[in-house]
């Protein structure tokens, strides 16, 4: 008897004490302006935010000290901003690393499912979108500028494995995007890997068929990467003219709204960047973080949420020469051309 008492209080006195980390929420510390260089978003739209998911991300558990909803976004929130560590990412909000991973999946899943603010222009919005890009550079008819973006996401292996090594050498996913004359995102596809050729997410997109289904309504611009259409107008090869110089910086400049909107969301949320380091997750995971970034981009446009003051960044384009041509296009492009 006095043995097996023994054996008890060995095990009670060498058992490990549970711990209890520190959760103390960013919102009671910090104003406004520090929220928005930690968070990318004051504590007003973070508090929004909250409210928006919740119902999504509240799990039961039996657990005393279970994660809070707040935490939860906070954490997801710090991860797309500065692309942190996992591991990191949890010990500033005090979870585990196994935790922060699950976490960030189900709040991204859940920004998704809440925020509907990818919309492509039309109707009365159009009118607003054409005069809009005409401003910029006297460019007619334009109601989007549309470009690829790569994504960086860390080494695979498998027989998928040599699709998702861009032109660039490493792993990412291909992103297409359309964007306004308010660098907000109206249209994107993240579902492919880094090799595969801009001109073929397009012509496998919704975009695509609603395009060819609405040539009235307006023109994209592309770069060279995208096969002239008579609804998408890409650039010259060597232009000569006076005109044709004219229409040519025209188009980039009314262009260069997509890239810079692509500069602005991996400003904002720098796990897209490679300075952020890659994405950690295999690509199914990956594609739920990369949309939640453009969605979020979107809200920030909306509540104008000034830009974070970090040292600007390259862009990662994915660029390639589209050779083929399109009679009809070409002579509408001739047309535009000799309004310059």
């Amino acid at each position: 008897m006095a043995a097996a008492l023994q054996i008890l209080f060995l095990r009670r006195h060498f058992r490990r004490e549970r711990v209890f980390r520190d959760r103390t929420n960013p919102l009671d510390l910090y104003n406004d302006g520090e929220m928005i260089k930690r968070y990318r978003f004051p504590r007003a739209t973070v508090f929004e935010l909250i409210d928006l998911v919740s119902p999504m991300i509240q799990t039961p558990t039996r657990r005393s000290m279970s994660i809070s909803t707040s935490t939860q976004v906070l954490t997801t929130l710090r991860f797309l901003a500065k692309g942190d560590y996992q591991s990191e990412v949890g010990d500033i909000h005090g979870i585990s690393t196994s935790s922060a991973s699950r976490i960030i999946h189900r709040v991204c899943s859940a920004f998704n499912s809440s925020l509907s603010n990818i919309q492509f222009p039309g109707g009365a919005n159009l009118p607003a979108v054409k005069e809009g890009f005409f401003k910029i550079a006297s460019f007619p008819n334009v109601i989007g500028a549309i470009d690829g973006t790569l994504i960086p996401i860390q080494g695979l292996s498998g027989d998928d494995e040599p699709s998702y090594v861009c032109r660039k050498g490493y792993h990412a996913i291909n992103v297409q995007a359309v964007v306004d004359h308010k660098l907000r995102f109206t249209n994107v596809v993240v579902r492919w890997p880094g090799g595969t050729h801009d001109a073929f997410i397009l012509q496998q997109s919704g975009l695509f068929r609603h395009m060819e289904a609405s040539v009235d309504n307006g023109w994209l611009l592309g770069d060279s990467g995208y096969p002239l259409k008579s609804w998408l107008i890409t650039p010259l090869g060597n232009p000569s003219t006076p005109q044709e110089v004219r229409f040519q910086k025209a188009h980039c400049k009314t262009r260069s709204t997509v890239e810079r909107s692509f500069g602005v969301l991996k400003q904002r949320f720098r796990c897209l960047h490679k300075t952020g380091g890659a994405l950690s997750y295999k690509p199914e995971r990956g594609t739920n973080i990369i949309e939640s970034c453009f969605r979020l981009h979107n809200l920030a446009l909306d509540r104008n949420v000034p830009l974070n003051r970090d040292p600007p960044l390259p862009l990662l384009q994915n660029n390639h020469v589209f050779n083929q041509q399109n009679t009809a296009a070409n002579t509408l492009r001739n047309e535009i051309i000799q309004r310059f």
